[in-house]
C-alpha cells in the first residue's frame, strides 16, 4: 500500500513537472513578433540616469549612436564591447542595424542603456532569441543608482572630518 501511494506521488510530479513545460512552451509560443510598417523593432533602456530609445532592423550590423557611428560616440574599447553582448549572446552578430538616441548619465550609463535597449528589442523582433538574453540577464534593468547626499555630511555617508582641537 504504502508503494503504490510513493508511485502515485511521483506520477502527480511528474505529471505536473509536464504540465509546466506545457504552459511556459505554450508561453513563448504564443509571443508574436512586435514590428512597425518599417520592419524595426523599439525598446527603451535604462541605466543609471541615462535612457536609451533604440530601433532595430534587418542589415549589416550598422550601430548609430545619436547620430554618430559607435565607435565614434563611444570611443573606448569596453563600451564598444558592451553593446556587441546581446549580439553575440544571442548570435545575430552582424545581422541587424541599430539606431539609438540615448540621453542623461555618463558614457558608461548609457553605454549599459543602449544594451539593455537592443536586448529588448530584439526579444520584441524575434521571440526565439529571448532565453538566451534573459539568461544572460540582458533584459533585466540595472536599478542601482547614485544614492543622494544628505544633510550634516560631506557626501552620502561621509562624514565631515572630525577635529579634536
Amino acid at each position: 500500500m504504502a508503494d503504490e501511494i510513493k508511485t502515485l506521488e511521483g506520477l502527480k510530479g511528474a505529471v505536473a513537472g509536464a504540465a509546466a513545460q506545457i504552459a511556459q512552451t505554450d508561453a513563448e509560443a504564443t509571443r508574436a513578433p512586435v514590428r512597425d510598417t518599417l520592419g524595426r523593432s523599439y525598446a527603451t533602456g535604462k541605466r543609471k540616469d541615462a535612457v536609451a530609445r533604440v530601433w532595430i532592423k534587418p542589415g549589416k550590423g550598422k550601430v548609430t549612436v545619436n547620430g554618430r557611428d559607435m565607435s565614434v560616440y563611444f570611443a573606448r574599447p569596453v563600451l564598444q564591447m558592451i553593446l556587441r553582448q546581446p549580439f553575440t549572446v544571442a548570435g545575430v552578430d552582424g545581422q541587424f542595424d541599430v539606431m539609438a538616441t540615448v540621453k542623461g548619465g555618463g558614457l558608461s550609463g548609457q553605454a549599459g542603456a543602449v544594451k539593455h535597449g537592443i536586448s529588448k528589442a530584439l526579444q520584441l523582433y524575434e521571440p526565439g532569441l529571448r532565453g538566451a538574453l534573459k539568461a544572460a540577464g540582458f533584459l533585466t534593468r540595472d536599478s542601482r543608482v547614485v544614492e543622494r547626499k544628505k544633510y550634516g555630511k560631506a557626501k552620502a555617508r561621509r562624514s565631515f572630518q572630525f577635529s579634536k582641537r
